[in-house]
């Protein structure tokens, strides 16, 4: 199965490192192997996790003429920024770099010089509505995302027990193994209390003082834990879009999942979580190749008018999206900061909708339209 990224990464290569974060098994390795097929004499692949391979990796052990070469997992080692730097400026003329990390390669950048100027970065996520297999319809896939996610392993497999079994294993692998080998983490029993309590509010307000006092801990360990889930691709955080407005008031964070079937089983938050990941997914697409800085937001004020969504493009306001599972009718929320905002598109996905209308500046759709156009698609 090709990967929507799989031509920009060769276009990368051309001139600069590349590296490549996303979630534990998201596909990178699938991914970044494939490229091997591109060139026409052997490159090679070498896993930090793998002692034979760390030990190759630490004694600069490859082949001077491959034209392509992964190091993967490579953040796992303290020194790998100064170590990668000492590789790159002293490499074969056309030899290329890939390196590949399950936590986030822009912020594990320890000791020695900035890299900057030397790579290019992307993120890889899961699937989405915008990117299907070949041979399995929008439908299909819709259903397949909210009941098995968009990891491809378990999509592909479309087996519910699987999955459940499959997201247990990833789960408990990021815990016990990646994070251990990247932070000093005392408690992984009370950590994993607080992805459960968070899988429980996605979609709504965090207040971490809250969750802080429920689960006994610091609000500051509280902070460090929401960050900490971000960093190692687990979720991720969205915040208010500051208006001008004097009733705009700052709120805290909302909270969604790379895998939507983290999430509670229930159809709404999960369509919600779904419209969030595929967002943050376009959004991050058009910064890492278009290189305009993206933010995905929600918009909520003192009267309680929320809109689920506002994506931010250039410091402009593109989109205000707006999510339903079967109510047709447009939000007053919606409409109101419509029409206060002037968005870019106003627009308000709900899942049961069959036919498309538009009524006072907003879109209404159903996700599989609303989605079909990827930004990668387009030349």
């Amino acid at each position: 199965m090709l990967r929507y990224l799989q031509k920009y990464l060769l276009q990368d290569l051309k001139t600069k490192m590349v590296f490549v974060g996303g979630p534990r098994q998201v596909g990178k390795t699938t991914l970044t192997r494939s490229l091997f097929s591109y060139y026409k004499t052997a490159c090679q692949y070498f896993n930090w996790d793998n002692d034979e391979e760390r030990g190759a990796i630490l004694k600069k052990q490859w082949r001077k003429d491959s034209p392509l070469i992964i190091f993967d997992e490579l953040h796992k080692y303290p020194r790998w920024k100064q170590w990668i730097k000492g590789v790159y400026d002293v490499k074969p003329e056309e030899q290329e770099y890939l390196v590949t990390g399950s936590a986030r390669l822009d912020i594990y950048k320890k000791g020695g010089d900035s890299l900057l100027g030397r790579y290019h970065y992307w993120r890889l996520h899961p699937l989405t509505l915008d990117e299907l297999p070949e041979g399995i319809s929008p439908e299909e896939g819709f259903e397949r995302l909210l009941t098995l996610g968009g990891f491809p392993e378990p999509f592909l497999q479309a087996d519910e027990r699987e999955a459940r079994r499959w997201r247990r294993e990833r789960f408990d692998r990021v815990l016990h193994e990646d994070i251990r080998d990247l932070e000093d983490i005392r408690n992984i029993q009370l950590l994993q209390l607080f992805v459960d309590a968070l899988r429980e509010r996605a979609g709504s307000l965090i207040t971490l003082s809250n969750l802080a006092t429920d689960l006994q801990i610091s609000p500051k360990t509280a902070k460090t834990w929401l960050s900490l889930l971000e960093r190692m691709y687990l979720g991720f955080a969205i915040y208010p879009y500051k208006t001008a407005s004097a009733r705009s008031i700052i709120k805290p964070p909302k909270f969604y999942f790379y895998d939507n079937a983290d999430t509670v089983n229930e159809p709404g938050v999960r369509l919600e979580n779904l419209v969030a990941t595929t967002l943050l997914k376009r959004l991050q697409f058009i910064e890492d190749y278009y290189g305009y800085r993206c933010n995905l937001h929600y918009i909520r004020d003192k009267e309680g008018r929320e809109v689920d969504f506002a994506t931010v493009i250039d410091n402009k306001l593109d989109q205000l999206i707006e999510v339903k599972y079967s109510d047709a009718g447009i939000s007053k929320s919606l409409q109101y900061y419509t029409d206060k905002l002037q968005p870019k598109q106003a627009v308000q996905i709900v899942a049961t909708l069959k036919h498309a209308y538009d009524k006072n500046g907003i879109r209404v759709t159903n996700p599989i339209e609303f989605f079909k156009n990827p930004p990668w698609e387009i030349e």
